[in-house]
């Protein structure tokens, strides 16, 4: 047979902070039952998610993950930004819940990706769907590029932040004077996006200054376009 579908079954505190998370993002009940065990079945489009309410579960312990594969990376985190804007008047980047943004992923033979982190600690993990877009693997050229590959395959993969963020301080604390200046600031930014999840705004501020102060082309500051409007989100959730 070839048309079985997989829904993920994860754990949450509350289904109705669940539901009020997703709802956020464009998704819509199924279904819904508080007995005999709270549930909750939720649909956006061919993306299926089901939760179960655990007592006394705790988010921050939560091992919840699950793949979505999309042929659409940036459209996906387009809309689900534009959910958190609309509801929160920014894009969650720190606490649970949150969203990572979209990068490639070494781990993933360079596959681009990102995730959501939901109110009940599960890692909604998007990928590009390689079945309609091969892979191509490649290793990111100069110095800065490969920390920054290397940082997120630690904090966006594994969820180790303290990890990646010793390898960009590492990265930081020796610059070089042929260093790229948009992966400069892509590090920086990153390194920001780090100490808010930590909640080190102190952290974060100055990373984003020094993001903002590298000299940068035309050019340069074209590609880099798509790093400053995380930093503008990063600013945003400082307010």
């Amino acid at each position: 047979m070839t048309n079985e579908v997989t829904v993920p079954l994860l754990p949450c505190a509350s289904i109705d902070d669940i539901v009020t998370f997703y709802e956020v993002l464009g998704f819509r009940t199924t279904y819904q039952q508080r007995k005999p065990n709270p549930y909750v079945a939720l649909r956006r489009d061919d993306l299926h998610l089901h939760f179960f309410e655990m007592a006394g579960f705790d988010p921050e312990q939560s091992y919840g993950s699950c793949l979505v594969l999309t042929s659409d990376i940036a459209e996906l985190h387009r809309a689900f930004a534009a959910g958190m804007r609309t509801a929160y008047g920014r894009v969650l980047v720190s606490g649970t819940p949150r969203m990572t943004r979209p990068r490639a992923r070494r781990n993933y033979d360079g596959v681009g990706g990102f995730s959501v982190i939901d109110p009940g600690g599960n890692w909604i993990r998007v990928v590009q769907n390689v079945a309609e877009t091969p892979a191509v693997a490649t290793v990111p050229p100069g110095r800065l590029a490969k920390a920054l590959a290397n940082a997120v395959v630690q904090g966006d993969s594994r969820g180790d932040v303290q990890q990646a963020i010793r390898i960009l301080d590492s990265a930081l604390a020796r610059p070089q004077s042929d260093d790229d200046p948009v992966a400069q600031v892509e590090v920086l930014v990153y390194r920001a996006e780090l100490a808010m999840v930590l909640r080190d705004q102190e952290t974060a501020r100055e990373m984003l200054a020094r993001a903002d102060a590298v000299v940068l082309s035309a050019d340069e500051t074209r590609r880099a376009a798509p790093t400053f409007e995380a930093a503008a989100d990063l600013s945003a959730a400082m307010r």
